[in-house]
Parts: C-alpha cells; structure tokens; sequence
C-alpha cells in the first residue's frame, strides 16, 4: 500500500523589494496556525531563495502556544528562540548570508481583506511603522469600517435611502437643464 502526502501549503508571504530604502520590517507573513513546527518549513523554504540559509528564528512566546527549540526544514534545522521583550507581532529570522529579515506576522485568524492591508503595508520600502503599530492601525481601521457598516445598515432599515438624483446635472459652475428633462 503507498500512501501519497498532500503537499505542504506554500508560506503567505510579502516581501520588500530590493531597494536602497531601508525600512523598520522586511515584509510580512500570514501563517495558517500557530503551529510553529507546521508553519516554519514552508516559510524558511520561501525566504531561503531570498535570504539564503535560515539558521534561527526568533518570536515572542505569547502569540504561540508551543515555541519549540528546533525546527526541521527542507535540509536543515533551524533553532528557534523566544523573548518576551521581541514585539509580540514581529517573527527575526537569522540567515549567514544577509543576516536578518523581520516579519510582520500576521495572526492566522485575520480577515483576508486586512490581511491583504498589512501585507502591502509592511512591504513598503523605507517603511518606519513598527509591526505593533501597523497591527494597532489596522484594528483601528477594521472598527471604523465595522461602526460604519453597522450605521449604513441602521439608516438603511430606519427607511434612509441613497441620495436622491439630481434634477438637473450640474455642468461647470452653472446649472444646465438637459434636454429632455421638465423645469421645476
């Protein structure tokens, strides 16, 4: 009997292009779980073409429940190591050929839409928003989308409406009735 194992999935990644821009995080990563020992092979495998050989990574333990002290990846083990005083939302990763890359890490359970925010805002170059405040930022953005939804729906069933049409289309600074349509 064989048995075939699916393939792993590939890492959520975005990545800084090559710029002379300098900035506070090299990207960020939207992993599927908190599972370390899941979640860092296809992610050292990603950067590896990038960054050359990752060799240690470093977290914050109270966004991971289990934080082991290896990992094995395609080849090789990385070490992984945690400090409680590493912002909570950043993941370092140690490579001997360009030495580090920080990542935003993105919380598995984040709405695809916000997760497609913070990635593009932490790839930008010369970016200087510390993942924490890149996190704060966009919950701030994601209660001001909700309250907003939630009061376009109460106006839309306390019988609000759109705007109603104009009866006359305003063209340059004048009004100008169109043809076709009646004075009032």
């Amino acid at each position: 009997m064989t048995t075939t194992l699916a393939p792993p999935f590939s890492a959520r990644l975005s990545l800084t292009p090559k710029t002379t821009l300098a900035g506070l995080l090299d990207g960020a990563w939207w992993p599927r779980s908190r599972d370390l020992t899941a979640e860092l092979p296809p992610l050292v495998d990603a950067l590896e073409e990038h960054f050359g050989r990752i060799t240690r990574v470093t977290v914050n333990p109270t966004r991971w429940p289990v934080v082991p002290h290896k990992v094995a990846t395609s080849g090789h083990t990385v070490h992984v190591g945690w400090f409680t005083e590493q912002d909570p939302d950043k993941m370092i990763l140690l490579s001997y050929a360009v030495g580090r890359c920080d990542l935003l890490v993105i919380p598995p359970e984040t709405e695809p839409a916000a997760a497609a925010r913070l990635m593009t805002a932490a790839a930008l170059p010369g970016s200087v928003l510390a993942a924490g405040v890149l996190m704060s930022d966009e919950a701030a953005n994601g209660r001001r989308m909700r309250d907003a939804r939630s009061s376009e729906d109460a106006w839309e069933t306390d019988g609000g409406s759109d705007t109603p049409p104009l009866r006359h289309p305003v063209v340059g600074a004048r009004m100008i009735p169109m043809p076709g349509i009646p004075r009032r």
